[in-house]
Protein backbone atom coordinates (compact mmCIF):
# COMPACT_ATOMS: atom_id res chain seq x y z
CA UNK A 1 0.00 0.00 0.00
CA UNK A 2 1.60 3.59 -0.77
CA UNK A 3 -0.65 6.60 0.36
CA UNK A 4 0.56 10.25 -0.44
CA UNK A 5 0.27 12.75 2.15
CA UNK A 6 -0.87 16.04 1.57
CA UNK A 7 -1.24 18.46 4.25
CA UNK A 8 -2.39 22.53 3.94
CA UNK A 9 -0.31 22.87 7.83
CA UNK A 10 3.19 22.29 5.92
CA UNK A 11 4.09 24.43 2.77
CA UNK A 12 2.69 22.68 -1.00
CA UNK A 13 5.28 21.04 -3.29
CA UNK A 14 6.45 23.60 -5.44
CA UNK A 15 7.88 21.01 -7.93
CA UNK A 16 7.04 17.15 -8.85
CA UNK A 17 6.96 15.51 -5.47
CA UNK A 18 4.78 14.46 -2.29
CA UNK A 19 5.00 15.95 1.11
CA UNK A 20 5.06 12.25 2.19
CA UNK A 21 4.18 8.51 1.63
CA UNK A 22 3.18 6.04 3.73
CA UNK A 23 4.18 2.96 2.63
CA UNK A 24 3.46 -0.56 4.12
CA UNK A 25 5.09 -3.22 1.56
CA UNK A 26 8.44 -4.86 1.46
CA UNK A 27 10.89 -2.00 -0.05
CA UNK A 28 13.54 -1.99 -2.51
CA UNK A 29 16.33 0.25 -2.07
CA UNK A 30 18.14 1.24 -5.12
CA UNK A 31 22.00 2.97 -4.46
CA UNK A 32 22.62 5.92 -6.33
CA UNK A 33 22.72 5.63 -10.18
CA UNK A 34 25.41 7.84 -12.54
CA UNK A 35 24.57 8.50 -15.95
CA UNK A 36 26.59 5.38 -16.28
CA UNK A 37 26.08 3.03 -19.73
CA UNK A 38 25.12 -0.02 -18.38
CA UNK A 39 27.17 -2.36 -21.23
CA UNK A 40 30.31 0.21 -20.95
CA UNK A 41 30.35 1.91 -17.76
CA UNK A 42 31.10 5.28 -19.21
CA UNK A 43 29.06 8.65 -19.04
CA UNK A 44 26.83 8.38 -21.37
CA UNK A 45 26.21 12.36 -22.68
CA UNK A 46 27.74 15.11 -22.65
CA UNK A 47 24.80 17.33 -21.61
CA UNK A 48 22.95 17.34 -18.23
CA UNK A 49 19.65 16.66 -19.96
CA UNK A 50 21.41 13.10 -21.88
CA UNK A 51 22.85 12.53 -18.36
CA UNK A 52 19.25 13.11 -16.60
CA UNK A 53 17.55 10.80 -19.11
CA UNK A 54 20.79 7.69 -17.74
CA UNK A 55 19.96 8.49 -14.50
CA UNK A 56 16.07 7.74 -14.48
CA UNK A 57 16.15 5.30 -17.21
CA UNK A 58 18.91 3.17 -14.78
CA UNK A 59 16.33 3.73 -11.67
CA UNK A 60 13.78 2.35 -14.01
CA UNK A 61 15.79 -0.44 -15.03
CA UNK A 62 16.48 -1.63 -11.73
CA UNK A 63 12.75 -0.62 -10.31
CA UNK A 64 11.14 -2.86 -13.34
CA UNK A 65 13.84 -6.22 -12.44
CA UNK A 66 12.24 -6.02 -9.17
CA UNK A 67 8.94 -6.67 -11.13
CA UNK A 68 7.50 -2.91 -9.92
CA UNK A 69 6.58 0.49 -11.75
CA UNK A 70 7.81 3.67 -11.37
CA UNK A 71 4.33 4.71 -9.76
CA UNK A 72 5.61 2.21 -6.97
CA UNK A 73 8.66 4.67 -6.01
CA UNK A 74 7.92 6.38 -2.73
CA UNK A 75 11.40 8.57 -2.17
CA UNK A 76 13.96 9.70 -4.80
CA UNK A 77 17.30 11.52 -3.93
CA UNK A 78 18.65 13.75 -6.87
CA UNK A 79 22.21 14.66 -6.42
CA UNK A 80 22.91 17.85 -8.75
CA UNK A 81 26.60 19.73 -9.35
CA UNK A 82 24.96 22.88 -10.71
CA UNK A 83 21.30 24.35 -9.04
CA UNK A 84 21.21 25.66 -12.24
CA UNK A 85 19.97 22.61 -13.85
CA UNK A 86 16.82 22.08 -11.36
CA UNK A 87 14.30 23.22 -13.24
CA UNK A 88 15.71 21.01 -16.83
CA UNK A 89 15.91 17.80 -13.70
CA UNK A 90 11.96 18.49 -12.89
CA UNK A 91 11.18 18.68 -16.32
CA UNK A 92 12.88 15.43 -16.93
CA UNK A 93 12.02 13.79 -13.61
CA UNK A 94 8.02 14.53 -15.05
CA UNK A 95 8.53 12.38 -17.85
CA UNK A 96 9.88 9.27 -15.42
CA UNK A 97 7.84 9.28 -11.94
CA UNK A 98 4.12 9.53 -13.02
CA UNK A 99 1.93 11.55 -10.29
CA UNK A 100 0.99 11.45 -7.51
CA UNK A 101 4.73 11.71 -7.18
CA UNK A 102 7.40 10.32 -4.60
CA UNK A 103 8.52 12.44 -1.77
CA UNK A 104 12.23 13.74 -3.14
CA UNK A 105 14.91 15.22 -1.71
CA UNK A 106 17.40 17.85 -3.78
CA UNK A 107 21.61 17.82 -2.88
CA UNK A 108 23.56 20.08 -4.13
CA UNK A 109 27.24 19.93 -4.27
CA UNK A 110 29.77 17.59 -6.39
CA UNK A 111 28.80 14.85 -8.46
CA UNK A 112 31.25 11.57 -8.83
CA UNK A 113 31.66 12.00 -12.34
CA UNK A 114 28.87 13.29 -13.46
CA UNK A 115 26.30 16.10 -13.58
CA UNK A 116 23.43 14.29 -11.44
CA UNK A 117 22.96 11.33 -9.61
CA UNK A 118 19.99 9.81 -7.96
CA UNK A 119 18.78 7.14 -5.63
CA UNK A 120 15.49 6.02 -4.76
CA UNK A 121 12.82 3.75 -2.53
CA UNK A 122 10.23 1.51 -3.83
CA UNK A 123 7.56 0.01 -2.65
CA UNK A 124 7.63 -3.48 -4.02
CA UNK A 125 4.37 -5.44 -4.82
CA UNK A 126 4.27 -8.63 -2.39
CA UNK A 127 7.36 -10.85 -3.11
CA UNK A 128 6.88 -14.54 -4.26
CA UNK A 129 8.65 -16.71 -1.97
Amino acid sequence: MIKHIQTDRAPVPKGPYSQGVIVSAPQLYIAAQGPFDPVTGAVDGETFSAQAERVFANIQAIVEAAGASMADVVKVTVYLADAANFAEMNEIYKRFFPAPYPARTPVLGPVYLAQIMADAVVALPELDN
